[in-house]
Order: structure tokens, then sequence, then C-alpha cells
């Protein structure tokens, strides 16, 4: 009935898939677990290769790094039933009826999405809370909120979809980096005429990771956005149409300037204890515009 398609990078899946075992025992459907690992550290591969010898669970690492879509269409390839549940890696299962409740509203042609949270307070480690801010504030919505613009509000660390709409749209290989493909699969889901179906069925985000190292990973999604835009024109976000409107207005060229000069002081902003959301969206949006003029911008130290 259900396969748990997990990809690995430089994380202990093991109380992840302790969670997950323990909930499929609790279900009368059929469910498998397949874990790829993408070139992740050898400490992390010594843990998990403990996961060998699961019941339940298929285990597997690649010889090398293949990135981010290529190794969920190889999950998909490898699953055996009909519906696949993607989940990322660094993630905690917060609802006793995780499972249960994605069985219970499997249906052909439609996508579930369960959603994301995050611990409710601030991280005890100060730098950190970048990203904390980040996704509580922009990620961690109801589906209320969600479904409003189920497209728009998808992303795939937490959804279910049927095989054979996988497998007939898969993942963009073209992207090796980090980021967007989520963001690609909404608009071709949508192209489709596939139905998003928006949950209450949260895992909680728990890799958390350092301001440096959440920066570098947003110019590398803004990147990947650049290049999915000249490919996709009919692909829409808030920051692309707040830089396509930017451009209508002939006011790019100060943004642009604004950011070369103020990066760092921005930057620096982005790493006190207390980073506000403003300081990030001009930092982002400056970063796009020199992604689009194919000006890479100042060396921003990060």
């Amino acid at each position: 009935m259900l396969s748990i398609l997990i990809p690995i990078y430089n994380f202990d899946l093991r109380p992840l898939v302790r969670d997950l075992l323990a909930q499929a025992e609790g279900v009368s459907e059929p469910i498998e677990i397949i874990l790829l690992d993408d070139g992740s550290e050898l400490h992390f591969r010594e843990k998990n290769r403990e996961m060998r010898a699961w019941a339940g669970v298929d285990y597997e690492e690649l010889p090398q790094n293949v990135g981010r879509a290529r190794i969920r269409n190889l999950l998909s390839q490898r699953a055996k039933y009909d519906y696949l549940l993607f989940m990322d890696g660094d993630s905690k299962v917060v609802r006793a009826d995780f499972l249960r409740k994605y069985l219970g509203k499997c249906q052909p042609n439609k996508v579930l999405y369960g959603g994301r949270v995050y611990q409710d307070q601030p991280p005890e480690v100060a730098d950190l809370h970048l990203h904390w801010l980040v996704g509580k504030a922009r990620e961690e919505k109801s589906a209320v909120q969600r479904q409003k613009k189920p497209y728009h509000a998808f992303m795939t660390n937490n959804y279910v979809v049927p095989k054979a709409v996988q497998l007939a749209i898969p993942f963009e290989e073209k992207l090796r980096q980090y980021g967007h493909e989520d963001t690609l699969f909404g608009l071709q889901l949508r192209e489709a005429a596939v139905n998003i179906l928006h949950l209450d069925n949260p895992l909680e985000h728990i890799g958390l990771e350092k301001t440096t190292e959440f920066l570098q990973k947003s110019r590398k999604a803004i990147q990947n956005l650049v290049f999915l835009a000249q490919a996709y024109p009919e692909m829409q976000t808030r920051l692309l149409q707040t830089a396509r409107r930017l451009q209508i207005l002939g006011l790019d060229g100060f943004l642009l300037r604004t950011f070369r000069r103020k990066a760092p002081k921005w930057e620096q902003k982005l790493h006190a204890k207390h980073p506000d959301l403003t300081t990030f969206d001009l930092w982002k949006l400056g970063v796009l515009l020199a992604e689009m003029q194919n000006d890479k911008g100042p060396d921003l130290n990060l």
C-alpha cells in the first residue's frame, strides 16, 4: 500500500525510522521503508548501517552523490507499492497517528501534503535563530492556510503521491544543488491537473542550520530559481514577482546597488541573536537581482 521513501545526507535516521516502524505495526496496510544514502560522511553512514538488519527497512548507500532530484527519482523507481510517502531525513514524527492519517486519505490522482512545523521556542544556540525564525514564520502554516494556494504552498519534505503520478512527473535532474525542486514540482502538478489536498499532518524540521550555512543554501536556492524561471517563464514565487515588479518600475538597479553596498551590514544583522525577516528578504532580493543580471555581486564571505 505505502512505500516510505527517505533520502539520507549527513543525518542519523535511526530515531525517525524507529518511530515509523512503531506506527507501521499499528496499521493493517503493508508498508515498506526505503532509505538511500547520497554520499554522507562516514560517521553518519556507520550509524545508519545498523538499519540494514531491521525488518521492513531497505537501506543502501549510493557510490557517489547524485543530488536531491536524482535520488528522489531513484527512490520512486525502487518502490513496490502504489502510494509513495516522501520525507526529508532531518524530520521528527509529532503525531501518533501520522501514518494512519495519510493512509485514510490516499486517492488516485491526488497528492497529500502534511506540512512542516518547528520547535515552539527559539533554539538555545543563537546561530540557529535565523533558520528557526524563517521556518516558523514562513513555512509553519495550517492546512486551511495552505489550501488557499495549494500549489504555491507545496513542499517536498512530507507528502504522499500515487506512484503513477510521481513516475509521470519525475524531478528535474538538472537541479543538482539545493532549492526550488518543490516549486517546479508544484507547477508541474498544477499543469497536469493533479489536485493537492493539504492536511494538518506535519513533520517537525529538526535539522536547523547555522546562519552561514543557511545563507549559503539560500543563495543556491536562488540560483536554482533563476535557472527554473528561464526554463519555465510561467513560474511564480513572491520573490520573483517582487524582482520583476522592480524591473518594470526601473528600480532594480537602485536595489542592486544598495545590496552591493550594504550586504556585509545585512549579513552581520542576520548573524545576530535576534535577526529580522525584513533584512533577510532584502538580502534575498539583492541576491536574486544579482543572479538575474549574471552579476554575482560582492563577496559576501558566507
